[in-house]
């Protein structure tokens, strides 16, 4: 009798067994829900973050108290940001942690570039409308009275304070501050704890850890042949605790006299670029060098880039460039390879 009932018991064990073990592989399997938050920074820039928090916590009040903390210091539109003061007066006593580090980085960059990335252009910003002052209208004698000045190495600083040695100097941090914005916002959910995050603001990412499926954070890469109402993406990339910036010339531009000119300023000879490179997708361990790297690409065209990546182990880029016979090209640095997913062409 006791046999049969030990045969009874173990036929009642082993389901309950592989009904655990189902239970677990569908627990393991069962996407983590994520906190997703919406808004605006720098004016009317959009914003997405995402994150895995067990209690559930809402972060957006005090995400978008950090960020008006943020403008304070490096915000040209803002006249009593740390920024406006600098590029008003001749020296500027930081009151807030952002402005030193823009400033480092934006040195290390503009080295790094050998002046292809140049905060020092914000004059011609203006000149060409780019900027909160539209009042300009840019001519060769004046572009050329103010490429004189357009020198980085003009700016000094330390960790107190900022000062020029032309009065003339102004700066522009559009091309680093919002991927600065970004990383500064990343920071803030890993003090709080988090681990698993997607930060990204106007296009710019920085990621934590892996998304709701456990697996690296899904980031498309839009073709730099799309505008405001018609867009599609020419890649998909997997970003796991790394940053991602693209700089491309399909939305921000002036029209005048009827000729369409890019945002991207050439430091070199104070005109809109006019290379081959149509977009500049950079990876970098944060997202205010991606962003500068970017911004660096598009003045450089494409071959130049190609060098600097060389020189420089921590970058990965994607770019995309036009041929001679019009065709367009891609290139990936073999760092990124791996984890880039090109996307069929919609062409017939």
């Amino acid at each position: 009798m006791s046999v049969v009932k030990e045969m009874f018991s173990r036929k009642r064990v082993l389901p309950l067994g592989i009904i655990l073990l189902m239970v677990a592989v569908w627990y393991w399997r069962k996407p983590t829900p994520l906190v997703v938050l919406h808004g605006q920074t720098f004016g009317s820039i959009g914003y997405t973050i995402k994150y895995k928090d067990k209690q559930r916590r809402n972060f957006k009040a005090s995400i978008d108290s950090l960020l008006d903390v943020f403008n304070n210091a490096v915000s040209h539109y803002r006249p009593q940001s740390e920024l406006s003061k600098f590029n008003r007066d001749s020296v500027v006593y930081f009151k807030l942690p952002y402005m030193y580090p823009v400033l480092r980085a934006s040195r290390q960059v503009y080295r790094a570039t050998s002046g292809g990335f140049n905060p020092a252009v914000m004059p011609l910003v203006n000149a060409w409308g780019f900027g909160p002052d539209h009042s300009q209208q840019p001519d060769s004698a004046f572009i050329d009275s103010v490429l004189t000045f357009i020198d980085f190495n003009l700016v000094q600083f330390d960790s107190l304070r900022a000062w020029k040695k032309d009065k003339r100097v102004q700066l522009d941090f559009s091309a680093v501050a919002k991927g600065q914005g970004i990383d500064v916002v990343l920071e803030f959910l890993e003090s709080k704890g988090i681990t698993d995050a997607f930060v990204e603001i106007g296009g710019e990412v920085n990621t934590l850890g892996t998304n709701a499926h456990g697996k690296p954070w899904r980031v498309a890469i839009l073709d730099p042949a799309s505008d405001a109402i018609n867009q599609q993406y020419i890649a998909i990339v997997n970003l796991q605790n790394r940053a991602l910036a693209t700089s491309a010339n399909n939305f921000n531009y002036v029209i005048r006299d009827g000729v369409r000119y890019s945002h991207t300023l050439n430091p070199f000879t104070g005109y809109p670029t006019h290379n081959t490179i149509l977009s500049a997708s950079v990876f970098a361990q944060d997202c205010m060098t991606a962003d500068a790297y970017a911004t660096a690409f598009m003045a450089l065209g494409e071959a130049k880039a190609k060098e600097i990546l060389a020189q420089q182990p921590g970058l990965d880029a994607f770019l995309i460039y036009s041929l001679p016979d019009g065709r367009t090209e891609t290139f990936a640095t073999a760092g990124l390879q791996p984890l880039l997913e090109i996307l069929p062409t919609t062409e017939p």
